[in-house]
């Protein structure tokens, strides 16, 4: 789809929760952000024209029922995100870039016409608070736009199915090819266990071919397990001995278990390190065996990154740029792709993040969806929803691999990504996220043979 790729160019404005999300205050636990200030809008390039779809249609009877007004002009897309918990800064910086495009959409004309509005809350990455706020908001929107976290989601499924709910999982567990569980759900990215193949395909025939061993670790549950199953099935097809096994080990909460994990990593020996957690424990864990003299290449799963780690007045700055390689799911920042959104994110007052472009693949799905609904003539939860279910080819234009929602689930398994390194020299002068890649819409021949028939780790499994 043309305008996909044209939406990349546009002036984007107002950064992060700008002023049409309809926020509530976090839990009383947890203290929400301050409030910022929406920079000022840029303007699109002189050369790009808003795409004719944006022009509304005349003499259509449009049958909506939740979340569109036609009378007002207006499209409500809910956000269950994790703001303030412990994926916060990654979700934070995703719900910027998504913002930063329905504002680009917006001032372009909308959706034929249609202002789209999100409706944010903050879900602190607890599955009560995602249920509640479900339920809170369901007959205001007409879909989610996306909902953190994969048994948060499964544990809202039921009532996604019930109500006819569109959903975008912000989450890449590798159950979303199961039909039992994605009627209602537009999955996307390369999921922990495939991405686990392909990150540690790179590393085990380009930076360092002559590995034998490797040492896994993850926080328990489908994000940390899934991907460490994956490690470990990469590792058995890459002929890599698993000399310390950690799987579920690690405790967050618990520096006891952070310290047990970084003794065990130790004690192996590994040459290669697979760690799936949160950015904190990354950092701990990792100190936690630099201080003890241990060297190999460390890597994980896209959300254990954090730039902070190579920030100019981070400890581990040096080390960790020498020993780590990771892999994500869309372009970088510093990336020819992104490059032009990357500069018009900064004009509008926003620092560089990699994490930006997760939030505009999230938005351009929906946008797909909306536009597909409306061409249709149902723009009702259920017309959404259809719609969305009938794309064929999502087009992100290079920022991610495309994807496509018609037909069997796990033939459209996405096994491409980026491989990467950290950059600290461009994190210090704004001209990536702290990170540049060593290769980009790439497939590991690891990847590429995986025969993948099912998820590698089942929730509740």
């Amino acid at each position: 789809m043309k305008w996909l790729a044209l939406m990349l160019v546009f002036g984007m404005v107002a950064a992060a929760c700008g002023s049409s999300s309809d926020t509530t205050e976090a839990p009383a636990e947890t203290e929400a952000p301050a409030a910022t200030e929406a920079p000022a809008a840029t303007e699109a390039p002189a050369e790009t024209e808003a795409p004719t779809e944006t022009e509304p249609m005349e003499d259509m009877e449009i049958a909506t029922d939740f979340g569109v007004d036609l009378d007002a002009g207006v499209i409500r897309v809910g956000m269950l995100s994790d703001l303030t918990g412990p994926f916060g800064p990654l979700v934070s910086a995703i719900l910027a870039g998504t913002q930063a495009y329905w504002d680009g959409v917006n001032a372009a004309g909308g959706v034929n016409g249609l202002q789209v509005e999100l409706v944010v809350r903050d879900t602190v990455y607890v599955i009560d608070n995602h249920i509640a706020f479900y339920e809170e908001i369901k007959d205001d929107v007409v879909a989610l736009g996306h909902s953190t976290g994969s048994p948060h989601t499964v544990a809202i499924n039921p009532q996604l199915q019930a109500d006819g709910m569109l959903a975008i999982p912000l989450t890449w567990y590798s159950g979303w090819s199961d039909p039992a569980i994605n009627a209602n759900l537009l999955s996307h990215g390369t999921p922990y266990c495939v991405e686990a193949h392909n990150t540690l395909g790179y590393i085990t025939t380009e930076a360092l071919p002559d590995a034998t061993t490797i040492a896994i670790a993850s926080v328990p549950g489908d994000y940390g397990q899934d991907s460490a199953q994956g490690a470990k099935l990469a590792a058995e097809a890459a002929g890599l001995t698993v000399v310390y096994d950690g799987e579920g080990a690690i405790i967050p909460s618990d520096e006891t278990t952070l310290t047990a994990v970084a003794d065990g990593i130790v004690d192996s020996g590994a040459d290669v390190v697979w760690v799936a957690t949160t950015p904190a424990t990354m950092s701990s864990i990792y100190g936690q065996a630099l201080a003890q003299g241990f060297e190999a290449i460390w890597s994980g799963p896209s959300p254990s990154f954090s730039p902070a780690f190579v920030a100019p007045d981070s400890a581990i700055k040096d080390a960790f740029t020498r020993d780590f390689i990771g892999g994500t799911y869309t372009s970088l920042w510093s990336d020819d792709a992104t490059s032009a959104l990357g500069e018009q994110l900064v004009g509008a007052g926003l620092p560089p993040s990699d994490y930006y472009f997760e939030g505009v693949v999230e938005a351009q799905i929906m946008h797909a969806a909306l536009l597909q609904a409306y061409e249709n003539g149902d723009m009702t939860r259920a017309g959404v929803l259809a719609a969305g279910k009938s794309l064929d080819n999502v087009d992100f234009g290079g920022i991610a691999p495309s994807e496509a929602y018609s037909g069997d689930a796990a033939d459209r398994l996405q096994r491409q990504g980026t491989v990467y390194k950290p950059d600290p020299d461009g994190l210090a002068a704004g001209t990536s996220g702290g990170t540049v890649s060593l290769e980009t819409n790439y497939t590991s021949d690891l990847a590429a043979n995986f025969d993948f028939t099912g998820a590698c780790y089942t929730l509740g499994g």
